[in-house]
């Protein structure tokens, strides 16, 4: 399974939100860069770095903190919010991105992400599937939309997506432990899917239980941030 810490950037600095609202942050550094070279000192090979500016915004506004990162570092990026765009996609790549996370867009706009998937090719492209009582959330979660959560991952999955982040947003930055039944039911439902947890991960047992379910991957955020699951522990992981 792969460990994928979480980098999210709101004015150009490192934060974490809870339950995905923007009155609730909290600044963890200045400047993410040195936190992204912490991640690949301690042995981490991926990142999942998000712009929440962008994500309410609508369109990417921290296109160089990802720059910073790519251009210094060895990991590799998967980068989410505020694409809207093929100018916006094209920059993020040519920014150094491995991986582009779409949410919004597959939800509001399917046209155009299968079309990106159509150009860059389904392993380039992660759907973003972020829930609220298995209905999917958009627009930096701040909107809701009616589509059901299992009906939104069998229709990209059709169009040939690999790679799905799952956050329960009820779970995110909450410290209380992922949705491992929601995960679950995915996995059965979709065998041969790429699916990352997201939200709520605490300890290295939950980590353990997600290898143990068979998730692709596991985004880390606050969790590494308060201590409660120390880069050490996951060098060793």
């Amino acid at each position: 399974m792969e460990i994928i810490p979480a980098i999210d950037i709101i004015k150009g600095q490192c934060v974490r939100l809870e339950k995905g609202d923007y009155d609730r942050k909290k600044i963890y550094y200045e400047h993410p860069l040195e936190v992204a070279k912490s991640f690949e000192q301690a042995g981490i090979k991926r990142l999942h770095l998000v712009d929440l500016d962008g994500a309410k915004a609508k369109h990417v506004v921290n296109l160089n903190v990802l720059k910073e990162i790519t251009s210094a570092t060895d990991l590799k990026v998967d980068f989410g919010g505020g694409i809207k765009s093929i100018e916006d996609l094209e920059a993020v790549f040519s920014s150094g991105a491995y991986q582009v996370t779409g949410g919004s867009i597959a939800a509001q706009d399917p046209d155009t992400f299968i079309s990106w998937i159509a150009k860059f090719g389904a392993a380039r492209l992660i759907l973003g599937a972020d829930t609220l009582n298995r209905k999917i959330m958009v627009g930096g979660w701040l909107e809701a939309t009616k589509l059901d959560l299992d009906a939104f991952i069998a229709f990209y999955l059709a169009q040939g997506i690999q790679y799905v982040i799952c956050t329960d947003i009820t779970k995110d930055g909450m410290m209380q432990g992922p949705s491992f039944d929601l995960y679950k039911s995915i996995l059965i439902n979709y065998p041969g899917i790429k699916l990352i947890a997201s939200g709520g991960v605490t300890t290295i047992m939950d980590l353990e239980k997600l290898r143990d379910m068979g998730m692709h991957g596991a985004i880390i955020g606050k969790a590494i941030y308060e201590g409660t699951i120390t880069l050490d522990q996951l060098s060793k992981f």
